[in-house]
Order: C-alpha cells, then structure tokens, then sequence
C-alpha cells in the first residue's frame, strides 16, 4: 500500500501498515504535544494549586482548601464527559450553549478532531483540565469558610450553567465565536473565575472575624512549590492552545514566561518602593497576574508586546490588590480570601483589551478563519483602524458579557443551594477549622493522628557540668 509524509510517497509493506489505533490522519508529533499539554495543565491544578492553597492559608485550614481544590478536580471530569463537554463545544442548543449529552463512545473519542490532525479525545482532555482550573481558582475566593457540602453542589452547577455557556459562547460556535481574541481563556477561564469568586464570596459570607484579620500562610516554601507548578504547567495552558505542535505553539510559550517573568518584577519593585520590603506571597501575585494577563494573547502578539503586557499586568492589579481595595468599601465588604478577582478577574481583562491592542494579523490569520481580525495598533499601521476599533469592541462586548453572566449565574446558583444546606460552616466550626470541617489537620504525628505534644523544657542548674549538660 502507499501512504505519504511530507507529500513524498513512502512505500509501506502491507504487514507494516498503521493499525487503526493510529490511522493515517492521525499526526503522532500533534497528538503527544497535546497529550503532554493537557497533563500540564492538569498538573496545575493536581498538585500545582492542591499545594498552593493548602499552604496559603491558615495551618487550620491547609486540609479544607487543599480538598476543595482536590474535589472539583475530581467532580468536574465526571461532569465533563457525562453532559458539559457537549454543552461548551457541540451541536446548538441556542446561541449561548449546546445540546447536553455524553461523550463516552468509542466512535467520538477516537473520531478525528476538526480543529487538528488528533483524536478527539485529546481535545476532550484538554478542555476538561481548562474547565477545571476554572472551578478550582474560583475557589479561591471561598477558602476558609465555605461548608463543603455545598461546594459539592456548587462545583456541578456552576460548570453547567455557568463555564459551559461562556466557553460555548466564545469558542464553541456561540454568538461571539470567531469575533473573540481570546486564544487561551482570558475571558472563558480568568476573567470568569475572577468574577463569580467575587460574587460567590459574597453570598458565602467572610471568613471568622479573627481569620479575616490574621490569616498567615501555614508554609511559604510550600507556596513557592505550588507556584512553581502552577507557572510551569503553563506551558501547556497556553502552548497547547494552538492544538498543533506548531510556530504559534512555540511563540505562545516563549511569550507566557516572558510576561510573566516582566510582571513579577514589576510587583516586587512596586512592594520595594513602596513598602521597602519584597514580599514573596507578592512576587507569587504578580507571577499570577503576568501568566493570566497573556493568556488570551499568547500565541497572536509579538514578544515586545509580550514583554509591554507584564509591565501593565504587574502594576495595574497591584494597584487595585494593594491601594484601591484598601480604600474602597466595595471591595472591603467582600471577603476574597485570595484576592482571585484582583490576580484573575483584572488581570485577565487587561490581557483580552490589550490583545485586542496589540494582535498581529498574520498570527491571527493562522488561527481564525474569518480573516477579518486584527489589533487596533496594527490596524492604525495599516490603514485599518475602523476594523481595529471593531475589534477592540468585541473585546470589550465579550468582557461585558462574561461578566453579567457570572454575576447573574453564580447568584442563582448560590441562592438555589442555601435553600438546601448552609453556604457557610457553623461559626463554631469556624473557630476550628480542619477537624471540624473534616475530622483531620494537616500537621500531626504518623500514624496515630494525635498533635505533636509540647516539648519539656529542663532548666539546668548552673553548677552542672557541662557534658552532663550534653546527656541531658
């Protein structure tokens, strides 16, 4: 038989031929960089944010926030693959979501992808690890007092009538697809995470008064580790985007650690000039915003672009986080336990503006088959500029809309749910934490789950001598 690569015929015996687990379509370079990118992007949520906020909070509330995260992991691949899947990325149900039905068959997930030369079961995966992310940085706003039980509830409710509607709204086949510049969840995963933890937080109430007030993270290398995962499973985040093992794929990641590696520096100085000291938990905030701020861009501007996009991702949510939440009673009546709407919602609406700013219409041609898109500053270059106004507008339209929906689907949610079970733990269980909420702490001794007791303190009599001092 006869197949080609690269357009030259390659003569195969029959017995050599591919199987049909590996089909002629099927491109294997494609296929294991989405693999590997997807389990990227999961490692950013399985371990990367289990430890980041199990070692940002309390000591006594490491367990809750670590199995929040843990749990919504879990919860979402069950509801993924049984209706939500279908929901954000198959056949309209109306111009805001499709029809709700499983993708478990052998037939679709083995079927060839229509965006790239891969099983569907890739992109499947993939998008599951994003709508993931989304629920567990949500979470972040609710740590340390939300009752669990109703996060059981919240985690399916919120991906079905909440995160599938945006995702089919602007990647799916919705009213904004193909209108959109958000090539990785500028808007669909940050700008929503940010907004509905807002709004959740709300609803849920503040932590305990005396957490509200000290709430120092239990493990700061900790922190760090689960950064470091979070920044480095951002590789596949947004290199995996572009569902090909290609230049963009390329571009996307050199410009995700070039912001963010600009806005981290332009956090710690703002701490240093202001504060005089250099915070870590800082340096992970600006490191954070950097990676969401170019999330929507990655792969359709330039790096000096890229470069300019942490500059503006490390001040201007310093400046929201740091002084204006400070000053604001609007802000300061919300308990966001991680600040998720300064580090996501923010942050990921300065990156969706300025990639509407700074786009490159030959890197944008690769991606969107309408042809039809560019940034306003190279419209302005190129005698464009109403079709770069137009496009700054649709940024802005999409911004508008995830928003509205959030604050409106997260209210219903939240409502429908404390007429079921309390929102908020009991303020006896908050004054406990851990082993209120799930009979278990996070520092005790092996094996018996007891505390580490007290060590006795022998007061030595100065006339000992001092190798009895040693032994004892």
């Amino acid at each position: 038989m006869t197949s080609y690569t690269g357009g030259s015929p390659v003569y195969v015996p029959e017995n050599l031929a591919p199987n049909a687990a590996s089909p002629g379509w099927n491109n294997k370079g494609d296929n294991a960089w989405q693999l590997t990118a997807a389990t990227l992007v999961g490692m950013q949520s399985v371990p990367g944010l289990v430890i980041l906020y199990g070692s940002m909070v309390k000591k006594k509330w490491a367990v809750n926030s670590a199995f929040m995260a843990l749990y919504a992991f879990a919860a979402v691949l069950v509801c993924w693959v049984l209706w939500a899947h279908s929901m954000a990325f198959e056949d309209p149900l109306c111009p805001l979501v499709g029809k709700p039905r499983p993708v478990l068959s052998e037939r679709v997930l083995l079927g060839k992808l229509k965006l790239g030369w891969m099983p569907m079961a890739d992109y499947v995966y993939f998008q599951f690890a994003f709508a993931a992310i989304t629920v567990i940085l949500l979470a972040g706003s609710l740590l340390g007092r939300m009752n669990f039980y109703a996060w059981m509830m919240f985690v399916p409710l919120w991906l079905t009538f909440s995160y599938t509607v945006g995702a089919f709204s602007i990647w799916g086949g919705g009213f904004l697809h193909q209108k959109i510049i958000d090539y990785a969840g500028g808007f669909v995963i940050h700008l929503s995470s940010g907004v509905a933890g807002f709004t959740a937080a709300y609803w849920v109430g503040p932590r305990h008064s005396h957490d509200r007030q000290n709430f120092p993270p239990n493990n700061i290398i900790h922190v760090l580790g689960g950064a470091g995962f979070l920044w480095m499973g951002w590789t596949g985040f947004n290199g995996g985007s572009s569902f090909a093992a290609s230049g963009i794929a390329s571009l996307a990641v050199l410009n995700t650690h070039l912001c963010t590696s600009t806005s981290l520096i332009v956090w710690v100085s703002l701490d240093m000039i202001f504060y005089k000291k250099s915070s870590v938990i800082g340096a992970v905030q600006g490191m954070i915003t950097g990676l969401v701020c170019i999330t929507p861009g990655a792969g359709v501007v330039d790096s000096w672009a890229a470069a300019l996009m942490g500059v503006v991702s490390g001040a201007v949510p310093w400046y929201t986080m740091m002084v204006l939440h400070r000053r604001s009673a609007f802000f300061q009546k919300v308990d966001d336990t991680l600040a998720v709407f300064h580090t996501h919602a923010v942050a990921g609406a300065l990156g969706g503006i300025l990639s509407g700013l700074f786009a490159k219409p030959d890197l944008l041609s690769m991606l969107y088959t309408s042809g039809n898109h560019t940034g306003l500053l190279y419209g302005i270059i190129d005698g464009k500029a109403s079709q770069g106004l137009r496009q700054m507008s649709y940024q802005l339209a999409g911004a508008a809309f995830i928003t509205v929906w959030n604050v409106v689907a997260t209210s219903f949610i939240c409502l429908l749910i404390a007429r079921i079970v309390n929102l908020r733990m009991v303020e006896e269980d908050l004054e406990v934490g851990d082993s209120a909420a799930h009979g278990e702490e996070a520092y005790a001794l092996w094996g018996d789950g007891e505390k580490m007791p007290r060590p006795l303190r022998l007061r030595m009599p100065p006339r000992i001598p001092f190798i009895c001092r040693r032994l004892l």
